[in-house]
């Protein structure tokens, strides 16, 4: 059974940072491209990055300089670091295997002062 676990999101101020994990399970993580995805309220879901089994990455217009996705194939997690936040960041931030289409269950990543 494949499980992906979001986790490091929550409240921050503009300009700040955060770092989203998400641990998989259930796969062979090292044979699956990794995305994080985020839906604001009322907008569609969107992609934010993704990282290729060779570690080629691709991402957002919006975030590309401020975000950064990695990947640990030993810990079986995919990160995506956060800088220089913006009020536009707040959403829910989803993980998903590329390979297999699944999706994490989401962590809030809200931007306020």
């Amino acid at each position: 059974q494949v499980q992906l676990v979001e986790s490091g999101g929550g409240l921050v101020q503009p300009g700040g940072s955060l770092r989203l994990s998400c641990a998989v399970s259930g796969i062979i993580f090292r044979l699956s491209d990794m995305g994080w995805y985020r839906q604001a309220p009322g907008k569609e879901r969107e992609l934010v990055a993704r990282i290729t089994t060779a570690r080629s990455t691709n991402y957002a217009d919006s975030v590309k300089g401020r975000f950064t996705i990695s990947r640990n194939n030993a810990l079986n997690t995919v990160y995506l670091q956060m800088n220089s936040l913006k009020p536009d960041d707040t959403a829910i931030y989803y993980c998903k295997d590329e390979r297999w289409g699944s999706w994490g269950q989401g962590t809030q990543v809200t931007v306020s002062s």
